[in-house]
Formats: C-alpha cells, sequence, structure tokens
C-alpha cells in the first residue's frame, strides 16, 4: 500500500512540475520577429490582461499608417487560458482581432485577424 501511495504521489508530481515551469512563463519583455520588429509586452490591468506597445516595425509592414504605431500601445487583450490572450491590435489605420500564445518560454505568436488570419512568431530580445 505504502508503495502504491509513493509512486502515485511520484507520478503526480511528475506531471504538476512541468505545468507549474510552462505557468511561471512570463509574456513581459521585449520580442523580435524575424523582420526585426519589437513589442513590449507585459502583463497590465488586474495582472491578467496584456499590453503591447510597438517599438519599431521592419519589412513589409513598415508604412507611413504604421509608423505612427511607434511607441503606441497597440494591443490590448483579456487573458482566456494560461500562457494565452485575446483582444485587439491597431493595425493598418484599424483594429482586428488578436490572438497572443506564449508558445515557450522565449516565443509569442501574434495573430491579428481582419477578414483573413495571419500568424507572427516573435523571440523575447529582453
Amino acid at each position: 500500500m505504502l508503495k502504491t501511495l509513493i509512486a502515485t504521489v511520484g507520478v503526480a508530481a511528475a506531471l504538476v512540475v512541468p505545468a507549474i515551469g510552462q505557468s511561471s512563463a512570463t509574456p513581459d519583455g521585449v520580442w523580435k520577429d524575424r523582420w526585426g520588429t519589437t513589442f513590449t509586452f507585459e502583463l497590465c490591468g488586474d495582472g491578467t490582461q496584456l499590453c503591447g506597445t510597438l517599438n519599431d516595425i521592419q519589412g513589409d509592414s513598415r508604412t507611413e499608417e504604421n509608423l505612427a504605431y511607434i511607441d503606441q500601445q497597440v494591443v490590448k487583450a483579456e487573458q482566456t487560458a494560461p500562457g494565452t490572450w485575446e483582444g485587439q491590435i491597431a493595425l493598418n489605420g484599424g483594429n482586428a482581432k488578436a490572438i497572443v500564445e506564449l508558445t515557450g518560454p522565449d516565443t509569442i505568436k501574434l495573430t491579428g485577424c481582419q477578414l483573413l488570419c495571419s500568424s507572427i512568431e516573435y523571440q523575447r530580445v529582453s
């Protein structure tokens, strides 16, 4: 009986450790995509919301219209699950649905949807 209890506790602990490690990942920091666009993401509001400020924009998205968003908060989202937020992103002179997912401790995926959805992965730089 004691061996069964110890084995059960050991299996439960092994399952809990990855979940704790994953939930301790935070979106707070500066994130950069493959073209050089950077965002600063941080938890805001009551600590479960996510705010994103556009630091710089590069690549095809570097238009006069989008340059106006530099140094502005362009993402505001509510947490819908651990490591996932849904809300709005300002782009191209309007707003779109945004989904932000922490896909790893140093990787975040930002999906914007207007008529179609498009996703970009960002790597943590600080």
